[in-house]
């Protein structure tokens, strides 16, 4: 119930009885229910304290991790000490999976009492101290959540943490990367501020090879790095190839904001293979190419064509394609940018079309050789049918010309003719402000327009009142003879406007035009500079992109995607002057790890006996930690809510493989060879004992962590002497603690051949065919025949077109031999002309969509007048969609063809009973279901009467019911086994209501009006 969402709050007493069971399973969902619904139900939380206590002391990692969780999500102050306790006792726990969920719980602390944030900076240093990449990323984390001005804590564990990054999961990879970002910003030096320029970097040929570029430029460019900063970004750049987008994107912000600017464009090609993603991360990843290319150019013009516009992609995704493309024009891609914008201009898309407009107006801004053709382009566009695109082409047009007024006179003329057609408020006040502007060009034309414009004013818009005002205002000054009496009257009508911003301005001009009228009854100094005002030439506008402004916010955050600052949100550092002593982060080499390696390498090296008593095992020291990472495995086989815990435990057993099968190459021969026996004893002894002794191990490390669980068992002489596997006798070791850690369920090894009953032979089929899985599902669902047989044939190949050959086909409904997913065509071959036709067959078949073909057989020769039958069966993928191949004939006739499908026919029939039909309907209600109602001309006296027609046009299987009233009927698509429920209800003998449910809607939309419409004859 809580993993589909249901509300479950009610049973907590009855679960939490059950905490104290002995199963370990059940516990485990006792713990997942108490973690979600501990904070609602506080007081009855509290009373399993004790219960939740003595669990942290269980033996099974699991179980100590699930208590902590739930005692760290009960939010009550009383339990603060308790919760601080369990914290630090399961930051030394023995156990990664423990100490990663202690670092969990820290910010849940944190949140729920402050004051304990000194106490909880202490375990937190202890965690940031641990190598296993299990914890680094949690740690991390929590010290994001509760002390990020403590960078002296990162000081220590920096070169660590870029170490681990590659091993980190990928959750933990995005945590620690934007951690580090910050962490460069505040401790290296800007390496920009000794590099070349963007213009300078410009210069470069697009697709230069960096190994072309001669080796003393090359070091010029190169800029000096603190060794830390090198270290940091060469330790980030494998992680661009993580199938995760989040980590690509947190690697793109690393280098956008502390990478050296020869070294940014690494990532370009990384982020424009997350283009291939779903449409949200297609979202992000465009908003943060946008503001990148707004700085750097040159960084993704190789990847020109990635930014092309598909017709699937959504109106947002489309968009930001457009500012991309605009802000990558240069003068040598332009041409291939605006032959693209030209093509989008006649999609049908309305905001989509509008922007492509404007992106046609800023390529023409930005690059002067071409602001002539876009000019003629945009002209042409006025002549267009529709009037968004003739409007924002006005638009755009008013801003070009302002650039070059004088030049363009005539289209200043034919753009005040549309003042007539236009009816876009926004359109007709930029011709009006044009006229307005440069009236004296136009001289006869603008009085006109104004003319126009005061007889229709108390009609129009509010922005094209103003402009009407400002028009007559300019041309009252330029040629006061013919338009002063038009301007007080247009004045007037503003005076008495419902909008208060027309009644203002109205005033406000009046008294600078007509000081005369006005109280002081005399020109006044504005009146007197009313030409300088009004007349003053006014700068050409520069089109700049939207996300220009967002250099302020770290690339890929959520304040960056919606350009405010969010709540949370932390403000990348300013590079600093001056570097701060690099010997902070440097590391005193640790005691235990100098003990141990000499002590080791001793024991090899120094002694026989010893040499030999370890040449099946490892030092303890290994033994342990190979017990805790073999406890990680269990959290990934048994803990499902832990984000992410399975990839890097793989990477952990790889790591394990690499060390284990280095060690066997630098122990002696002999002993290498007297290893290979004694494993496959343990490999039976651990087959045999499964279920005795439930640990998980890895399929890579099950040989040598088994053997190094009981080399104390095994005497001496029989690990040198070993012998077969049938002679050995297992040695049974009682259990230790540490070997409860991995109380949990096995997993076999998979180089053991296991046959269950299950699987039956060697013959059996190894997976379910796809074709059966929704029968398995759905037992009750059992395939059909079909009642009618439909003897409609349609055209596939006409005579006139083939030298005399006609093809006609028929779908026959019956199974297709080769595969139960295609529809079975019934061909007829027949020879009209006077020649003999040979070698008739398939040529060329459809490769993408699904769709597939199986041919007919070919036909050898077909004399005149004659005909012959074929069969040729088609997998359409459940769309009707018209399949196009090839028939050939002989070897120089080929002839395309196309075949239709009616949507009836890529469906097929099948029976239910009826209250698994009524449950099956009802899980598909909402968006797959399509209903209608049908009034038939002649009044129906039994339903029965209209089964033939609806047979006729749908493959379907008539269901059993029990009401009169209604007739159900079933079928399955083809291809995917889509559920397809017709019924059909009757209210009375005459009118009809039809419902269709199917989980493919397509095929339910056009199944209905197919039904309706032959119901209505």
């Amino acid at each position: 119930m809580v993993a589909k969402g249901r509300e479950a709050s009610d049973l907590f007493p009855a679960v939490v009885k059950n905490v104290v069971s002995k199963n370990i399973e059940v516990k485990k969902l006792v713990y997942v229910y108490l973690v979600r619904y501990a904070e609602e139900q506080q007081d009855l939380a509290l009373l399993s304290i004790s219960t939740f206590q003595r669990a942290l002391k269980d033996p099974n990692q699991l179980i100590r991790a699930s208590a902590l969780r739930v005692l760290s999500s009960i939010r009550v102050t009383m339990i603060v000490p308790i919760v601080m306790l369990a914290i630090k006792d399961a930051a030394a726990d023995m156990s990664p999976y423990v100490r990663k969920t202690a670092a969990h719980a820290i910010p849940k602390l944190y949140s729920l009492d402050q004051d304990q944030k000194e106490e909880l900076i202490q375990v937190l240093e202890k965690l940031l101290y641990d190598k296993t990449t299990l914890v680094v990323g949690s740690a991390v984390m929590a010290f994001e959540e509760v002390c990020p001005e403590r960078i002296d804590l990162i000081h220590k564990n920096f070169r660590k943490l870029c170490s681990l990054l590659v091993d980190v999961d990928e959750w933990g990879q995005v945590v620690i990367i934007n951690m580090l970002t910050r962490y460069a910003r505040s401790q290296f030096t800007d390496p920009n501020l000794q590099d070349v320029d963007e213009d300078e970097e410009s210069k470069r040929p697009f697709y230069e090879d960096e190994n072309e570029v001669d080796e003393e430029q090359q070091e010029k460019r190169a800029p000096t790095l603190d060794p830390d900063h090198r270290l940091l970004l060469r330790s980030a750049k494998p992680l661009l190839q993580s199938r995760n987008a989040a980590v690509v994107l947190s690697v793109a912000q690393l280098y956008h904001h502390t990478a050296p600017r020869s070294e940014v464009h690494q990532v370009a090609k990384a982020m424009i293979r997350l283009l291939r993603s779903h449409r949200e991360v297609q979202d992000i990843v465009l908003t943060s190419i946008a503001a990148t290319a707004t700085r750097r150019k040159v960084m993704f013009e190789p990847f020109l064509k990635s930014f092309f516009v598909r017709s699937s992609d959504a109106t947002h995704i489309k968009l930001l394609k457009l500012e991309i493309l605009t802000s990558l024009a240069t003068e040598s891609s332009v041409g291939i940018i605006l032959r693209e914008l030209q093509t989008y201009v006649a999609a049908h898309d309305p905001p989509f079309v509008a922007a492509a407009i404007q992106a046609i107006g800023r390529c023409a801004s930005n690059i002067k050789e071409v602001t002539d053709t876009c000019l003629n382009g945009l002209v042409s566009l006025l002549s267009n049918k529709d009037q968004a695109v003739v409007a924002e082409s006005v638009v755009v047009i008013k801003k070009l010309l302002q650039t070059q007024p004088s030049a363009h006179r005539e289209i200043i003329i034919q753009m005040a003719k549309l003042v007539d057609s236009v009816t876009v408020p926004q359109a007709r006040a930029s011709i009006l402000w044009l006229l307005g502007e440069y009236s004296e060009r136009v001289p006869k034309i603008a009085p006109d327009v104004l003319r126009k414009m005061a007889k229709t004013f108390t009609s129009e818009e509010d922005i094209v009142k103003l402009q009407v005002m400002t028009l007559a205002v300019k041309l009252c000054l330029t040629n006061p003879k013919q338009t002063k009496l038009l301007c007080q009257y247009v004045l007037q009508l503003a005076k008495y406007d419902q909008n208060y911003d027309l009644r203002d301005r109205a005033r406000f001009l009046r008294h600078i035009i007509f000081p005369a009228d006005a109280e002081s009854g005399g020109p006044t100094r504005l009146s007197k500079q009313a030409k300088k005002i009004f007349l003053a030439p006014k700068p050409a506008p520069v089109p700049e992109s939207h996300f220009k402004d967002r250099e302020q916010f770290q690339l890929g955050s959520l304040s960056h995607y919606i350009n405010t600052k969010a709540n949370g949100y932390q403000e990348l550092p300013p590079f600093p002057l001056e570097a701060p002593d690099p010997k902070a982060r440097d590391v005193e080499t640790e005691p235990q790890v100098m003990e141990q390696a000499p002590l080791f390498t001793a024991k090899k090296v120094s002694s026989k006996k010893d040499s030999k008593f370890y040449s099946d095992t490892e030092s303890p020291e290994d033994e342990s930690e190979e017990d805790e990472n073999s406890s990680d495995e269990d959290d990934d086989d048994d803990e499902e809510e832990e984000d992410s815990s399975s990839d890097k435990d793989e990477e952990e057993d790889d790591n394990e493989d690499e060390e284990s099968s280095g060690l066997e190459e630098k122990l002696p021969k002999k002993v290498v060879k007297s290893n290979a026996k004694p494993k496959s004893d343990e490999e039976e002894e651990e087959d045999e004992s499964d279920e005795d002794d439930s640990s998980s191990e890895s399929v890579s490390d099950s040989d040598s962590e088994d053997e190094s669980s009981e080399p104390s068992s095994v005497p001496k002489k029989q690990t040198r002497n070993a012998k077969p596997a049938k002679e050995s006798t297992p040695v049974v070791k009682p259990k230790s603690n540490l070997d409860l850690l991995l109380d949990l369920d096995d997993v076999s090894p998979a180089f053991t051949p296991i046959m269950t009953p299950s699987l039956g032979g060697f013959l059996t089929p190894m997976s379910t065919p796809s074709s059966q899985v929704k029968t398995q599902l759905f037992p009750d669902i059992q395939p059909a025949s079909a009642v009618i047989s439909p003897n409609t044939t349609s055209e596939l190949l006409n005579k006139i077109n083939s030298s005399g050959l006609e093809i006609k086909y028929r779908f026959t409904r019956s199974p297709h031999l080769y595969s139960p997913s295609m529809a079975s065509a019934e061909l007829t071959f027949h020879n009209h002309g006077p020649d003999e036709l040979t070698d008739i067959r398939v040529g060329e078949k459809p490769t993408s969509g699904g769709v597939s073909i199986h041919d007919f057989a070919p036909i050898p020769s077909l004399s005149p007048g004659s005909s012959l039958m074929g069969t040729i069966g088609v997998d359409f993928a459940d769309s009707t969609q018209p399949v196009n191949f090839e028939i050939k004939i002989g070897s120089d006739r080929t002839y395309p063809v196309a075949l239709k499908v009616p949507v009836g026919e890529v469906i097929r029939a099948v029976t239910m009973s009826e209250e698994l039909f009524l449950k099956q309907q009802g899980g598909l209600r909402g968006m797959n279901e399509n209903t209608a109602k049908l009034s038939l001309t002649k009044p129906c006296s039994d339903l029965k009467s209209l089964t033939n027609k609806i047979l006729t046009v749908a493959n379907l299987g008539v269901i059993p019911n029990s009401d009169s009233s209604t007739l159900r009927f079933a079928a399955q698509t083809l291809s995917s086994k889509s559920t397809v429920l017709v019924s059909l209800l009757s209210s009375d003998n005459q009118n009809l209501t039809i419902t269709v449910n199917c989980e493919k809607m397509v095929i339910g939309s056009m199944l209905i009006t197919q039904l309706k419409a032959c119901l209505a004859d």
